[in-house]
């Protein structure tokens, strides 16, 4: 049979092996009322004030629609670099505005900063797991991942000089190390403020740039926040923030905080990407800032997503079978959980979404097919009831999974092919 593609032939080399995010075949059945997803990454917006926004927006347009609907700056508004300057104090970073740059979200940063630092064949480390949409832009201009373990203090130095001994030792050139530090995107894990220094001191000498990836630092659950690795750094780390999970994700507001020099051809590539991003979006953000109490709201987060968390960590405990390994994470969105020797969570998602349950398995997660064994659980969107009942039916599943092994063995790992592109299920 040919191919359906007629286009097949004039594809960039670039896009060999790009594939979807592996739930996004199952979405539509996942998204159904009848299925508790926990795949999905996306914020519970319930807790906003949506009256006094509308209200708020209305008036933007009407006192300053003349600039909130034009073309801006590809640096991004004045007044939201100031603010975004304010939000990054908390974690103690002192920055100047004109370092820092408005994105269309941080995934617009992430393909920028590679796209700037990356040429074909260079090395970007990176925990594993690792987010998916990182994994996607690194594989998009052709830089190879390797991963860097974990454990439950986060990112190890020991496991990090050596994977830089073992690239240096195949003549291989290192570009990055891409960390998200705080309330890891898969894992749920954080890394230990003791091992920061470290680790920036074994990439400074190695002339490797930090890429500091941190959209849950102030959704810690007991309002803890840890020093950023930038604030440390600030002349070798890239740092990456997001309004998504502390305001709102469709607004597609993130910034990028780099050294001078840096961020000019940052500028650049924006402009080249996209002119310029939303203006509008931006002076609602900013407008949000300055009207609203969003030191409370990020506080409103932090005690709903608390909640959720609770509520998935006591119905793991209370269900899952003897042999189930799972983080226990201080903030943010996710439990990264690891089932018995044995169970392919990729091959029995399909069947968890029969049982009316959905996760992300764990194998999206690494470029190297690991993770058949885990999968990214998520607490963030689901009520406690659902959630409570999810993991119910996924403990099920995976007690049905593990009488049929008993009774066949195991089929093996699946092959992976390819970068998987993020969606809001693998956010």
């Amino acid at each position: 049979m040919g191919n359906l593609d007629t286009h097949s032939e004039r594809y960039a080399e670039r896009t060999a092996g790009m594939t979807a995010s592996e739930i996004r075949a199952l979405f539509a059945v996942a998204s159904r009322p009848e299925v508790v997803s926990l795949a999905g990454g996306m914020p519970n917006l319930a807790a906003l004030p949506l009256d006094s926004l509308s209200e708020e927006v209305a008036r933007l347009v009407s006192e300053q629609g003349q600039a909130a609907l034009q073309y801006g700056s590809a640096h991004g508004v004045p007044e939201l670099r100031e603010q975004i300057c304010e939000v990054m104090a908390l974690e103690g970073i002192s920055a100047h505005p004109d370092d820092v740059m408005v994105t269309v979200g941080s995934q617009m940063a992430l393909d920028l900063v590679t796209r700037i630092f990356c040429d074909p064949g260079d090395v970007v480390l990176a925990e594993g797991p690792s987010y998916v949409g990182a994994m996607g832009a690194f594989a998009t201009y052709q830089a190879d991942v390797v991963h860097v373990a974990m454990d439950d203090d986060g990112l190890r130095p020991d496991a990090l000089r050596h994977a830089i001994d073992e690239v240096h030792r195949q003549g291989k050139k290192i570009k990055l190390l891409y960390t998200i530090p705080n309330f890891h995107n898969p894992a749920g894990v954080t890394l230990a403020p003791e091992r920061r220094p470290e680790i920036l001191e074994i990439c400074a000498r190695n002339g490797i740039l930090v890429l500091e990836d941190n959209p849950y630092g102030l959704l810690g659950f007991e309002g803890q926040t840890y020093p950023s690795l930038q604030a440390q750094d600030p002349e070798n780390v890239v740092y990456l923030g997001s309004f998504s999970k502390i305001f709102a994700s469709g607004m597609r507001v993130g910034w990028v905080l780099a050294p001078h020099a840096v961020r000019e051809k940052l500028v650049l590539a924006a402009e080249s990407a996209t002119l310029c991003p939303p203006t509008l979006n931006q002076m609602i953000v900013s407008r949000y800032l300055s009207t609203h109490d969003w030191l409370g709201q990020i506080k409103a987060f932090r005690e709903q997503y608390r909640e959720r968390r609770d509520a998935m960590l006591g119905a793991l405990e209370q269900y899952m079978p003897e042999g189930c390994e799972w983080t226990h994470p201080e903030g943010g969105f996710f439990v990264w959980f690891t089932a018995p020797e044995g169970v392919d969570a990729k091959a029995m998602l399909p069947r968890a979404v029969t049982q009316r349950v959905a996760y992300a398995s764990g194998t999206g997660f690494y470029r190297d097919q690991l993770g058949s064994r885990q999968m990214r659980l998520s607490f963030c969107y689901p009520t406690p009831e659902r959630i409570r009942e999810g993991v119910r039916r996924l403990a099920n599943t995976l007690n049905e999974e593990m009488d049929l092994l008993r009774t066949f063995g195991s089929t093996g790992q699946r092959d992976i092919s390819g970068p998987q592109a993020p969606s809001p299920d693998t956010a």
